[in-house]
């Protein structure tokens, strides 16, 4: 079942959505409702267009976290797993499963690190390395295309305004 926001179908704009708690529910704050409605419906569909995308170009996106990851480190593309989980706010487990999957597939390479004795050393293979570039490439060439109703001011204001909004907004952590 969708997450439509306050009883809220997809074909409600959010005016109306606001118009009808005002009606319902005299004096309730209803602004909100103007920017998180857009907010969340956008998300959704670049997330679902995200997963189709991905899916077309044949990796999943914890792969593609992994491997981007390694990527953007800069040559020679090796991090700890340590470091990989710090980078990715994912688990220790979640990090150690994606590299095995990964390590599976020929995308990269495990050894001891040297800076511990249990540290393990993730590198991008040649292969790896072929696929994260050719993905993001057409990836971020797809997402540019949808961002195509915005000019450059535009981009630039919604992307500091929603960097704005995410500094205040609490992590899973801090909401508890």
């Amino acid at each position: 079942m969708p997450d439509y926001p306050l009883g809220s179908t997809a074909t409600q704009t959010p005016d109306d959505i606001a118009a009808a708690w005002d009606r319902e529910l005299p004096g309730v704050p209803t602004v909100s409702i103007g920017v998180i409605t857009p907010l969340r419906r956008a998300a959704k569909r670049l997330t679902d267009d995200r997963r189709r995308t991905l899916a077309r170009l044949g990796v999943d996106a914890a792969t593609l976290d992994l491997l981007s990851t390694l990527r953007r480190s800069g040559a020679p593309w090796t991090l700890t797993t340590r470091e990989i989980t710090a980078q990715t706010l994912v688990t220790a487990g979640a990090v150690s499963q994606r590299v095995a999957r990964a390590e599976r597939e020929g995308l990269v390479t495990r050894a001891p690190s040297g800076t511990g004795r249990r540290a393990v050393a993730v590198t991008l293979t040649e292969t790896g390395h072929a696929v994260v570039e050719r993905v993001v490439r057409d990836l971020l060439e797809h997402e540019e295309r949808l961002l195509g109703a915005l000019d450059a001011d535009d981009r630039a204001t919604l992307g500091r305004l929603l960097t704005v909004l995410l500094t205040t907004l609490p992590t899973a952590e801090e909401a508890g």
